[in-house]
Protein backbone atom coordinates (compact mmCIF):
# COMPACT_ATOMS: atom_id res chain seq x y z
CA UNK A 1 0.00 0.00 0.00
CA UNK A 2 1.61 3.24 -0.55
CA UNK A 3 2.23 5.91 1.61
CA UNK A 4 -1.29 8.24 0.65
CA UNK A 5 -3.18 4.92 1.14
CA UNK A 6 -1.74 4.42 4.45
CA UNK A 7 -2.40 8.05 5.57
CA UNK A 8 -5.77 8.28 4.59
CA UNK A 9 -7.15 4.42 5.87
CA UNK A 10 -7.82 6.00 9.22
CA UNK A 11 -10.68 7.90 7.89
CA UNK A 12 -11.90 5.88 5.47
CA UNK A 13 -12.32 2.99 8.25
CA UNK A 14 -14.11 5.26 10.30
CA UNK A 15 -16.57 5.90 7.06
CA UNK A 16 -17.12 1.42 7.49
CA UNK A 17 -14.80 -0.50 9.17
CA UNK A 18 -16.99 -3.33 8.23
CA UNK A 19 -16.34 -2.83 4.32
CA UNK A 20 -12.27 -1.86 4.23
CA UNK A 21 -9.91 -3.67 2.45
CA UNK A 22 -8.80 -4.85 5.71
CA UNK A 23 -12.03 -7.43 5.54
CA UNK A 24 -10.05 -9.28 2.68
CA UNK A 25 -7.76 -12.09 4.22
CA UNK A 26 -5.21 -13.52 2.28
CA UNK A 27 -1.32 -13.18 1.35
CA UNK A 28 -1.29 -15.87 -1.57
CA UNK A 29 0.34 -13.90 -4.69
CA UNK A 30 -2.83 -14.38 -6.74
CA UNK A 31 -4.95 -12.21 -3.67
CA UNK A 32 -1.96 -10.31 -3.13
CA UNK A 33 -2.22 -8.93 -6.85
CA UNK A 34 -5.71 -8.39 -6.88
CA UNK A 35 -5.51 -6.02 -3.80
CA UNK A 36 -2.58 -4.66 -5.08
CA UNK A 37 -4.83 -3.68 -8.76
CA UNK A 38 -7.38 -2.85 -6.47
CA UNK A 39 -5.56 0.23 -4.35
CA UNK A 40 -4.52 1.35 -7.53
CA UNK A 41 -7.74 1.95 -8.92
CA UNK A 42 -9.79 3.12 -5.69
CA UNK A 43 -8.21 6.63 -5.80
CA UNK A 44 -9.53 7.24 -9.97
CA UNK A 45 -13.01 7.52 -8.63
CA UNK A 46 -14.34 7.97 -12.19
CA UNK A 47 -12.60 4.76 -13.66
CA UNK A 48 -15.11 1.88 -15.02
CA UNK A 49 -13.96 -1.38 -12.77
CA UNK A 50 -15.06 -4.67 -13.83
CA UNK A 51 -14.07 -7.89 -11.34
CA UNK A 52 -14.63 -11.35 -12.94
CA UNK A 53 -14.62 -13.93 -10.37
CA UNK A 54 -16.88 -17.43 -10.04
CA UNK A 55 -19.71 -17.34 -6.98
CA UNK A 56 -18.71 -16.31 -3.78
CA UNK A 57 -15.09 -15.13 -4.57
CA UNK A 58 -15.46 -12.02 -2.87
CA UNK A 59 -16.22 -9.34 -5.71
CA UNK A 60 -18.97 -7.30 -3.76
CA UNK A 61 -16.09 -7.32 -1.27
CA UNK A 62 -13.58 -6.00 -3.08
CA UNK A 63 -16.17 -3.63 -4.95
CA UNK A 64 -16.82 -2.23 -0.98
CA UNK A 65 -13.35 -2.18 -0.73
CA UNK A 66 -12.34 -0.10 -3.60
CA UNK A 67 -15.34 2.46 -3.15
CA UNK A 68 -14.13 2.96 1.07
CA UNK A 69 -10.77 3.27 -0.07
CA UNK A 70 -11.42 5.88 -2.48
CA UNK A 71 -11.79 9.87 -2.31
CA UNK A 72 -15.81 9.58 -2.36
CA UNK A 73 -15.94 7.08 0.46
CA UNK A 74 -18.46 9.25 2.34
CA UNK A 75 -20.58 8.87 -0.80
CA UNK A 76 -23.47 6.25 -1.41
CA UNK A 77 -22.23 2.69 -2.21
CA UNK A 78 -25.21 1.60 -3.92
CA UNK A 79 -25.70 -2.57 -4.93
CA UNK A 80 -27.70 -4.14 -7.24
CA UNK A 81 -27.47 -7.79 -8.43
CA UNK A 82 -28.61 -7.63 -12.06
CA UNK A 83 -29.97 -11.46 -12.11
CA UNK A 84 -32.31 -11.25 -8.87
CA UNK A 85 -34.62 -8.24 -10.64
CA UNK A 86 -36.93 -9.44 -13.13
CA UNK A 87 -36.39 -7.84 -16.70
CA UNK A 88 -39.67 -5.90 -16.72
CA UNK A 89 -38.29 -3.99 -13.15
CA UNK A 90 -34.55 -3.54 -14.09
CA UNK A 91 -34.68 -1.03 -16.25
CA UNK A 92 -36.98 1.40 -14.20
CA UNK A 93 -34.44 0.46 -11.17
CA UNK A 94 -31.73 1.53 -13.27
CA UNK A 95 -32.51 4.73 -14.72
CA UNK A 96 -35.93 5.60 -12.80
CA UNK A 97 -38.82 6.92 -14.53
CA UNK A 98 -41.43 9.91 -14.63
CA UNK A 99 -44.64 9.92 -13.33
CA UNK A 100 -47.20 8.17 -15.93
CA UNK A 101 -44.04 6.56 -17.60
CA UNK A 102 -46.28 3.09 -17.27
CA UNK A 103 -49.51 1.81 -15.31
CA UNK A 104 -48.18 1.64 -12.04
CA UNK A 105 -46.08 4.80 -12.42
CA UNK A 106 -48.06 7.24 -10.12
CA UNK A 107 -44.80 9.29 -9.34
CA UNK A 108 -41.25 10.34 -9.88
CA UNK A 109 -38.73 7.31 -9.47
CA UNK A 110 -35.10 8.15 -9.31
CA UNK A 111 -32.78 5.32 -10.94
CA UNK A 112 -29.96 3.65 -8.87
CA UNK A 113 -27.80 5.92 -11.30
CA UNK A 114 -29.01 8.96 -10.11
CA UNK A 115 -29.24 7.48 -6.11
CA UNK A 116 -25.34 6.52 -6.06
CA UNK A 117 -24.71 10.34 -6.76
CA UNK A 118 -21.04 10.79 -6.59
CA UNK A 119 -20.33 7.68 -5.11
CA UNK A 120 -20.44 4.03 -6.84
CA UNK A 121 -22.75 1.81 -8.51
CA UNK A 122 -21.70 -1.86 -8.11
CA UNK A 123 -23.63 -3.72 -10.64
CA UNK A 124 -23.24 -7.79 -9.35
CA UNK A 125 -24.11 -10.87 -12.02
CA UNK A 126 -23.54 -7.86 -15.05
CA UNK A 127 -23.28 -11.08 -17.68
CA UNK A 128 -27.41 -11.80 -16.38
CA UNK A 129 -28.08 -8.33 -18.00
CA UNK A 130 -30.94 -8.36 -20.52
CA UNK A 131 -29.67 -8.20 -23.74
CA UNK A 132 -32.80 -5.54 -24.53
CA UNK A 133 -30.96 -3.31 -21.78
CA UNK A 134 -27.59 -3.72 -22.59
CA UNK A 135 -27.60 -0.93 -25.43
CA UNK A 136 -29.17 1.34 -23.06
CA UNK A 137 -26.38 1.19 -19.92
CA UNK A 138 -23.85 1.36 -22.98
CA UNK A 139 -25.15 4.70 -24.33
CA UNK A 140 -25.15 5.27 -20.41
CA UNK A 141 -21.35 4.48 -19.44
CA UNK A 142 -20.61 6.44 -22.92
CA UNK A 143 -22.26 9.72 -22.42
CA UNK A 144 -22.61 10.08 -18.44
CA UNK A 145 -25.91 10.78 -19.06
CA UNK A 146 -29.59 9.11 -18.32
CA UNK A 147 -32.98 9.66 -19.36
CA UNK A 148 -35.33 8.65 -16.84
CA UNK A 149 -38.19 6.19 -18.28
CA UNK A 150 -41.30 8.38 -19.92
CA UNK A 151 -38.42 11.34 -19.52
CA UNK A 152 -37.26 14.48 -22.11
CA UNK A 153 -34.39 15.40 -20.55
CA UNK A 154 -31.61 14.26 -19.83
CA UNK A 155 -29.27 14.26 -15.97
CA UNK A 156 -25.66 14.08 -15.61
CA UNK A 157 -24.31 11.20 -13.64
CA UNK A 158 -20.65 11.43 -11.57
CA UNK A 159 -20.97 8.10 -10.12
CA UNK A 160 -18.36 4.57 -10.49
CA UNK A 161 -19.27 2.00 -12.14
CA UNK A 162 -18.30 -1.45 -10.83
CA UNK A 163 -19.46 -4.41 -12.69
CA UNK A 164 -19.31 -8.23 -11.73
CA UNK A 165 -19.31 -10.96 -13.74
CA UNK A 166 -18.37 -14.42 -13.39
CA UNK A 167 -15.13 -15.34 -15.65
CA UNK A 168 -16.85 -16.74 -18.52
CA UNK A 169 -17.99 -13.09 -19.88
CA UNK A 170 -16.16 -13.43 -23.03
CA UNK A 171 -17.56 -17.03 -23.43
CA UNK A 172 -20.94 -14.71 -23.14
CA UNK A 173 -19.84 -12.69 -25.78
CA UNK A 174 -19.03 -15.54 -28.06
CA UNK A 175 -22.14 -17.23 -27.88
CA UNK A 176 -24.02 -13.57 -28.81
CA UNK A 177 -25.34 -13.21 -24.81
CA UNK A 178 -23.49 -10.50 -24.17
CA UNK A 179 -22.67 -7.12 -26.34
CA UNK A 180 -18.85 -6.94 -27.63
CA UNK A 181 -19.01 -3.40 -27.56
CA UNK A 182 -20.40 -2.74 -23.89
CA UNK A 183 -17.77 -5.80 -22.53
CA UNK A 184 -15.08 -3.42 -24.25
CA UNK A 185 -16.58 -0.53 -22.63
CA UNK A 186 -16.54 -2.63 -19.01
CA UNK A 187 -13.26 -3.51 -19.95
CA UNK A 188 -11.48 -0.48 -18.86
CA UNK A 189 -9.60 -2.40 -14.97
CA UNK A 190 -10.48 -5.63 -14.76
CA UNK A 191 -9.81 -7.54 -11.40
CA UNK A 192 -9.68 -11.35 -11.72
CA UNK A 193 -9.89 -12.28 -8.16
CA UNK A 194 -8.97 -16.35 -7.67
CA UNK A 195 -10.96 -19.06 -6.74
CA UNK A 196 -10.14 -20.52 -3.25
CA UNK A 197 -8.95 -23.70 -4.67
CA UNK A 198 -6.18 -21.37 -6.20
CA UNK A 199 -4.90 -20.23 -3.04
CA UNK A 200 -4.45 -22.94 -0.93
CA UNK A 201 -2.31 -21.01 1.41
CA UNK A 202 -5.15 -19.13 2.09
CA UNK A 203 -7.69 -21.50 3.45
CA UNK A 204 -6.22 -21.65 7.13
CA UNK A 205 -5.86 -18.20 7.34
CA UNK A 206 -9.54 -17.71 6.43
CA UNK A 207 -10.66 -20.53 8.19
CA UNK A 208 -9.39 -19.45 11.50
CA UNK A 209 -10.90 -15.90 11.05
CA UNK A 210 -13.94 -17.19 10.69
CA UNK A 211 -13.45 -19.01 13.77
CA UNK A 212 -12.49 -16.23 15.48
CA UNK A 213 -15.70 -14.86 14.33
CA UNK A 214 -17.72 -17.90 16.18
CA UNK A 215 -16.44 -17.19 19.02
CA UNK A 216 -17.94 -13.79 20.11
CA UNK A 217 -21.37 -15.16 18.23
CA UNK A 218 -21.03 -18.66 20.57
CA UNK A 219 -19.00 -17.71 23.22
CA UNK A 220 -16.55 -21.04 22.67
CA UNK A 221 -12.81 -20.89 21.58
CA UNK A 222 -12.55 -23.73 18.80
CA UNK A 223 -9.25 -25.39 16.79
CA UNK A 224 -9.38 -27.35 13.48
CA UNK A 225 -8.02 -30.96 13.89
CA UNK A 226 -4.98 -31.87 11.90
CA UNK A 227 -7.50 -34.03 9.77
CA UNK A 228 -10.03 -31.36 9.69
CA UNK A 229 -7.48 -29.08 8.39
CA UNK A 230 -6.26 -31.69 5.61
CA UNK A 231 -10.23 -31.76 4.67
CA UNK A 232 -10.33 -28.15 4.09
CA UNK A 233 -7.13 -28.14 1.93
CA UNK A 234 -8.19 -31.23 0.00
CA UNK A 235 -11.85 -30.10 -1.28
CA UNK A 236 -12.69 -28.43 -4.28
CA UNK A 237 -14.27 -25.08 -2.65
CA UNK A 238 -16.73 -24.56 -5.69
CA UNK A 239 -18.95 -22.07 -3.45
CA UNK A 240 -15.25 -20.27 -2.49
CA UNK A 241 -14.88 -18.49 0.84
CA UNK A 242 -18.51 -18.31 0.70
CA UNK A 243 -18.42 -21.53 1.40
CA UNK A 244 -15.51 -22.08 3.08
CA UNK A 245 -17.34 -19.32 5.65
CA UNK A 246 -20.39 -21.38 5.79
CA UNK A 247 -18.75 -24.70 6.77
CA UNK A 248 -16.80 -23.28 9.90
CA UNK A 249 -20.06 -21.49 10.85
CA UNK A 250 -21.43 -24.69 10.67
CA UNK A 251 -18.64 -27.16 12.08
CA UNK A 252 -18.81 -24.70 15.01
CA UNK A 253 -22.15 -25.63 16.03
CA UNK A 254 -21.89 -29.21 15.19
CA UNK A 255 -19.35 -29.36 17.49
CA UNK A 256 -20.77 -28.40 20.31
CA UNK A 257 -19.10 -28.24 23.58
CA UNK A 258 -16.19 -29.71 22.28
CA UNK A 259 -13.40 -27.51 21.43
CA UNK A 260 -11.64 -29.27 18.79
CA UNK A 261 -13.45 -29.71 15.20
CA UNK A 262 -13.12 -32.83 13.21
CA UNK A 263 -13.69 -33.50 9.57
CA UNK A 264 -17.04 -34.80 10.81
CA UNK A 265 -18.33 -31.79 11.97
CA UNK A 266 -17.21 -30.20 8.55
CA UNK A 267 -20.04 -31.77 6.46
CA UNK A 268 -17.49 -32.09 3.26
CA UNK A 269 -16.33 -34.89 1.91
CA UNK A 270 -12.32 -35.15 0.52
CA UNK A 271 -11.74 -35.83 -2.53
CA UNK A 272 -8.69 -38.44 -4.08
CA UNK A 273 -6.94 -34.82 -5.54
CA UNK A 274 -8.95 -34.96 -8.93
CA UNK A 275 -9.14 -31.21 -10.41
CA UNK A 276 -12.35 -32.16 -12.15
CA UNK A 277 -15.79 -33.98 -12.02
CA UNK A 278 -15.46 -37.11 -13.59
CA UNK A 279 -18.82 -37.32 -15.63
CA UNK A 280 -18.59 -41.07 -15.96
CA UNK A 281 -19.11 -40.80 -19.65
CA UNK A 282 -19.50 -37.75 -22.27
CA UNK A 283 -22.39 -35.83 -24.38
CA UNK A 284 -22.29 -37.36 -27.72
CA UNK A 285 -22.98 -35.83 -30.75
CA UNK A 286 -24.14 -38.41 -33.70
CA UNK A 287 -23.39 -38.16 -37.12
CA UNK A 288 -27.04 -37.20 -38.10
CA UNK A 289 -25.96 -34.20 -35.82
CA UNK A 290 -28.23 -32.94 -32.49
CA UNK A 291 -29.66 -29.42 -32.10
CA UNK A 292 -27.55 -27.36 -28.90
CA UNK A 293 -30.66 -27.68 -26.99
CA UNK A 294 -30.79 -30.97 -26.50
CA UNK A 295 -27.03 -31.15 -25.90
CA UNK A 296 -27.85 -28.19 -23.06
CA UNK A 297 -30.40 -30.13 -21.47
CA UNK A 298 -28.11 -33.29 -21.52
CA UNK A 299 -25.67 -31.52 -19.45
CA UNK A 300 -28.02 -30.14 -17.45
CA UNK A 301 -29.21 -33.65 -16.40
CA UNK A 302 -25.84 -34.41 -15.83
CA UNK A 303 -24.84 -31.51 -13.62
CA UNK A 304 -28.21 -32.37 -12.04
CA UNK A 305 -27.65 -35.85 -11.57
CA UNK A 306 -23.95 -35.07 -10.22
CA UNK A 307 -25.07 -32.24 -7.65
CA UNK A 308 -28.01 -35.15 -6.68
CA UNK A 309 -30.73 -32.19 -7.87
CA UNK A 310 -29.31 -29.16 -5.92
CA UNK A 311 -29.76 -26.01 -8.25
CA UNK A 312 -27.36 -24.08 -6.72
CA UNK A 313 -24.23 -26.58 -7.43
CA UNK A 314 -25.40 -27.60 -10.64
CA UNK A 315 -25.52 -23.59 -11.34
CA UNK A 316 -22.15 -23.13 -10.18
CA UNK A 317 -20.87 -26.58 -12.04
CA UNK A 318 -22.06 -25.17 -15.53
CA UNK A 319 -20.79 -21.80 -15.14
CA UNK A 320 -24.44 -19.98 -15.05
CA UNK A 321 -26.46 -18.48 -12.11
CA UNK A 322 -29.33 -20.21 -10.17
CA UNK A 323 -31.95 -17.84 -11.44
CA UNK A 324 -30.57 -18.26 -15.65
CA UNK A 325 -30.60 -22.40 -14.69
CA UNK A 326 -34.22 -21.74 -13.46
CA UNK A 327 -35.66 -20.29 -16.58
CA UNK A 328 -33.81 -23.06 -18.40
CA UNK A 329 -35.71 -25.65 -16.87
CA UNK A 330 -38.46 -23.75 -17.30
CA UNK A 331 -38.27 -23.92 -20.59
CA UNK A 332 -38.18 -27.78 -21.07
CA UNK A 333 -41.72 -29.14 -21.75
CA UNK A 334 -41.07 -31.83 -19.23
CA UNK A 335 -39.01 -31.43 -15.84
CA UNK A 336 -35.24 -32.57 -15.96
CA UNK A 337 -34.53 -36.13 -14.30
CA UNK A 338 -33.36 -35.31 -10.99
CA UNK A 339 -34.11 -31.89 -10.37
CA UNK A 340 -35.64 -30.67 -7.11
CA UNK A 341 -36.34 -26.80 -6.35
Amino acid sequence: MNETLAHRAPSRRSVSADFGFQNIVGRSPAIAKALELAHRVADSPRTTVLLLGETGAGKELFARGIHYAGANSEQPFVPVNCAAIPETLLESELFGHERGAFTDARKRKSGLFELAGDGTLFLDEIHQMPLTLQPKLLRVLESRRVRLLGGTEELDINCRLIAAANPLLEQAVAAGTFREDLFYRLNVFTISLPPLRERHEDIALIARQYLAESVSEHGRVKVLSPDAMESLYTHRWPGNVRELRNVIERAAILSGDERTIRPEHLLIQRRSGASDVDFGGEIRIPRVGKSLAAVEREAIQIALRLTGGNRSAAARMLGISRPRLARKLRDVEQPLEGARA
